[in-house]
């Protein structure tokens, strides 16, 4: 079986003297790790394309027992991204996301799409750090079936007024007066979590909110991943090292 598709390098790790063993976000194959041979060697013609953050074309094929990648064509390394610390180290969380929540052999289209935005604008600083952790979090976990209910109050089913909270394990929201925790949001940040929830990638990321709001929005996206996933990422810990 071979197959040629579209996809970013997540991660890398060395094997042996000039091997590398890639682990790929792939636009119809979702999360695949394949081995690319000699990759490291300075002749390599995929010493570029497999080096972690290059988005590129891929050929792979299953051999016996593993995926082997034989060309692989960079169209995209974000070098801009290597400058900066902060950057790096949020762009490398971001590929720790995709590859626990795409799962293998199912289309990720979607998924590489947000994670190569937000690379982008991340690159260019056109948005903010945690505009764009809060923006890609949510959208993911959304593309992964985790998309929170904020559609009405879960007690009352009436728009919430006032106070709102967004009860975590329920994934819902709740008004003051239904006596139920989680949470507490405003009605703007409420609105930007519908935003990124219901609109398709190309209108994610076209809001803009008020530093506490943006960083409240980043306190509950974060959050919300951590209690879905029920997992830890030391990208994350390591980022937020970086921010102190």
């Amino acid at each position: 079986m071979r197959m040629t598709t579209d996809a970013l390098v997540l991660r890398v790790t060395d094997t042996g003297e000039s091997d590398r063993l890639v682990t790929l976000l792939t636009a119809d194959y979702g999360v695949i790790r394949a081995f690319a041979n000699r990759a490291k060697k300075i002749n390599s013609k995929m010493l570029g394309a497999t080096q972690t953050l290059c988005y590129g074309e891929f050929s792979v094929y299953r051999s016996r027992d593993s995926y082997i990648i034989d060309d692989a064509t960079a169209k995209e390394v974000f070098f801009g991204l290597r400058e900066d610390i902060r950057s790096l180290s949020l762009a490398q969380y971001f590929c720790a996301l995709a590859a626990d929540l795409v799962p293998e052999m199912e289309p990720a289209k979607d998924t590489l799409r947000v994670i190569l935005n937000s690379l982008h604008l991340l690159e260019t600083k056109r948005r903010s750090y945690d505009f764009l952790k809060a923006v890609t979090e949510l959208k993911l976990l959304s593309l992964s079936g985790f998309m929170p209910d904020l559609t009405r109050c879960r007690h009352c089913s009436e728009e919430p007024t006032g106070e709102i909270y967004f009860n975590i394990p329920e994934g819902g929201i709740y008004c003051g007066k239904s006596g139920v925790g989680g949470e507490k949001i405003n009605a703007t940040v409420l609105t930007a979590m519908r935003h990124i929830c219901a609109n398709p990638i190309s209108r994610i990321y076209s809001f803009s909110l008020p530093a506490d709001d943006e960083k409240r929005l980043m306190q509950v996206c974060e959050k919300f991943l951590l209690y879905r996933t029920r997992k830890t990422f030391k990208a994350l810990d390591f980022y937020k090292t970086v921010i102190i």
